[in-house]
């Protein structure tokens, strides 16, 4: 149900020439450089970013942690003999770098490195969890981690080691063993045996990572937990705070919370909290409450989701959402009103914003025609300068440009982005291709995206919109999804198409429709409500709710959408009613389904019914899956081959390619 983003950041090299100018194509997916996890240095003259790579012949993603000067822009790679280095974090005096990468001790999963800064040296490993650290933080005094590891199971001798029998929690139907809990340890930045410092059957998260946060005296932790390691106790985790010392823990916030970030001068605790009582369908505001306790409160007015804020000095943060089609960022002081930080058109990355202690803000920010790179702000409102020029050549290609949209449904104002092929004439009309986000949380917004722009290059008018239940137009239009999950939401959609008809530009009789998890569900919800559609496709397409309910790794959050549990009236006609699994006898629209096999998010149960439905009724389907882990695929070739499928289709079934002079 997630926003689709593994393919926010593909880009494809030049083809076929177009007007005189090359277009997008498939052949060299992975060519696109991918940067994320930008990391000033203290003294803020470097920036430490991961960067990516698709190597295709080992079908995985090569990582560099790589050094970029402020000053000049020049880069050069730090340890270059780790592939798989992720999560770079400074020491709080700038003379050491630690760092995730798997071990070479036979502890599986990833450990924490350290590397001299100052001076040549070798990165010495300091832990060897055996089933790896999801984590860790910095003591503030530079002399120690605290760090996030998931329990060993209990060594058992005799012939009932081989009972492999566990007790269901709450947790998703793939699950073979019983889910183990994650507690926090304290291990010397130089190395030496670790110190467990909670233990017990509650877990720190296991559905996302929320990080932990040390107070400025490294005295204690700030964290999120929840009742048991299943991830279906995401919704009921709370804000808590542990005596570095003596392990006492005390609740910070009683409800629901994320995303934790302590203030540089530690007196308070930034978090993210849901403006309703359904986390998952409801705006996030941004709160602050005291690090030694009392009642929080809520620092911004501005109606938007906010999820991970950024402390730029000790009373004001960096907030960082999407509004409308543009992801923006604003200044916002503990006591006031939040000023806009004018980007030129950048959409920064949120979550990647990072202030540097002497003033300056690192940012992963993507462009209309550029993907990410690494951006530096010497302040706040200072116009961005461009650090890293990985991606530079797409600006060179013939790409479609991207446009707002925006329009009336209902009782609300609806945006959308629409993509429009290179070189097409006033008044001429192309077959349209929709293209849903995820989620619903989530927006599609201008910034230059894989999918549409490959579609257009077949000739296509994309359309993204933006239903309600998406993120950038408020809560009361967030929130409106709850309790009707698809007809409000495809009547946006469609007074959107209806919108871009009457402006002439569709060919009316070639409409094809997409999208990926929640955008599966509203791709099958309008397959089956509004008979215009000549071609579909599916993706990890949420097709019956109860199944969710039963199966997925959240999936008592599901009741959330409708109020109750899919058992007890009146919620099991509203499941019914809205899973569109219920209305397949009316889909005529020949349709690809996309899955991965090992999808807790969104069960392929939900495309196996669907496929089944629509061979019964005798439509045109074809369903491929993918025998990965993941709600999509995290591998180069299976992210390809996602790509070259979903393409093809719309090209063999809608014939949009443009003619090439």
């Amino acid at each position: 149900m997630t926003p689709l983003r593994p393919l926010v950041g593909l880009v494809l090299v030049a083809a076929a020439p177009v007007f005189g100018q090359s277009r997008l194509d498939l052949e060299a997916v992975g060519k696109i450089v991918q940067v994320a996890d930008p990391q000033p240095s203290p003294d803020g003259r470097s920036v430490v970013i991961v960067v990516r790579r698709a190597n295709y012949d080992e079908n995985r993603y090569d990582g560099e942690l790589r050094l970029i000067d402020v000053a000049t822009g020049q880069g050069r790679s730090l340890v270059p003999s780790r592939k798989a280095a992720w999560s770079p974090r400074w020491s709080p005096s700038g003379d050491r770098l630690a760092f995730l990468a798997p071990g070479d001790s036979g502890a599986s999963g990833s450990q924490i490195w350290v590397l001299p800064t100052g001076t040549a040296g070798e990165a010495l490993r300091v832990t060897a969890a055996k089933r790896g650290v999801r984590q860790f933080a910095w003591k503030p005094d530079g002399t120690a981690f605290a760090y996030v590891a998931e329990d060993e199971p209990a060594t058992v001798e005799g012939p009932e080691r081989h009972n492999r029998s566990f007790e269901v929690e709450r947790n998703d139907y793939l699950t073979t063993a019983a889910p183990r809990s994650r507690h926090l340890w304290l291990v010397p930045a130089g190395g030496g045996d670790p110190k467990r410092l909670t233990s017990g059957p509650w877990s720190l998260v296991t559905l996302n990572e929320i990080p932990i946060g040390w107070s400025p005296d490294g005295g204690s932790i700030v964290f999120f937990r929840q009742a048991g390691p299943g991830s279906g106790h995401w919704f009921d985790a709370t804000l808590e705070v542990v005596d570095a010392a003596t392990g006492t823990i005390r609740e910070l916030v009683p409800s629901f919370a994320s995303s934790p970030a302590v203030s540089p001068d530690g007196r308070w605790v930034a978090y993210s909290a849901p403006r309703g009582k359904v986390p998952e369908f409801t705006s996030h505001s941004i709160s602050v409450v005291p690090f030694a306790g009392g009642s929080p409160r809520v620092v911004s007015g501005l109606d938007l989701t906010f999820w991970e804020p950024a402390w730029f000095d000790r009373s004001t943060l960096l907030l960082c959402g999407i509004d409308g089609t543009q992801t923006k960022l604003w200044s916002q002081p503990l006591d006031g009103r939040p000023t806009p930080i004018d980007l030129g058109g950048l959409h920064p990355s949120c979550g990647e914003v990072i202030a540097a202690p002497t003033g300056g803000v690192a940012l992963i920010a993507t462009a209309n025609d550029r993907p990410s790179e690494l951006y530096w702000l010497d302040r706040p409102g200072a116009a961005p300068r461009r650090l890293t020029d990985f991606n530079g050549w797409v600006t060179s290609l013939g790409l479609a440009k991207s446009d707002s949209v925006v329009w009336k449904t209902d009782q609300f104002m609806a945006d959308g982005v629409l993509t429009t092929p290179a070189g097409v004439g006033a008044g001429e009309k192309r077959p349209l291709v929709l293209f849903i986000h995820g989620g619903p949380m989530g927006s599609s917004t201008t910034e230059f995206t894989v999918l549409p722009q490959l579609l257009a290059a077949k000739g296509f008018l994309v359309f993204q919109p933006n239903y309600r239940g998406s993120t950038g137009r408020g809560n009361s239009y967030q929130s409106a999804v709850v309790g009707d999950a698809g007809a409000g939401p495809g009547r946006d959609v469609m007074a959107g198409v209806d919108l871009l008809i009457k402006r002439g530009i569709v060919d009316t009789t070639r409409m094809g429709v997409s999208g990926w998890s929640y955008g599966g569900y509203m791709t099958t919800w309008l397959s089956a409500q509004y008979p215009r559609w000549k071609a579909a496709m599916a993706g990890a397409a949420v097709t019956d709710y109860a199944d969710g309910y039963y199966l997925a790794d959240y999936g008592p959050a599901f009741g959330g959408a409708w109020g109750g549990s899919p058992f007890k009236p009146p919620y099991d006609r509203i499941v019914r009613e809205q899973s569109p699994i219920t209305y397949a006898g009316k889909i005529k629209a020949p349709m690809l389904i996309l899955a991965t096999t090992g999808d807790v998010r969104v069960p392929v149960v939900q495309s196996y019914k669907l496929y089944r439905a629509l061979l019964d009724y005798g439509v045109p389907v074809k369903f491929v899956a993918y025998p990965v882990s993941g709600h999509f695929p995290s591998d180069p070739i299976h992210i390809r081959d996602v790509m070259r499928r979903w393409v093809g289709w719309f090209a063999d079934q809608l014939k949009g390619e443009a003619p090439v002079p």
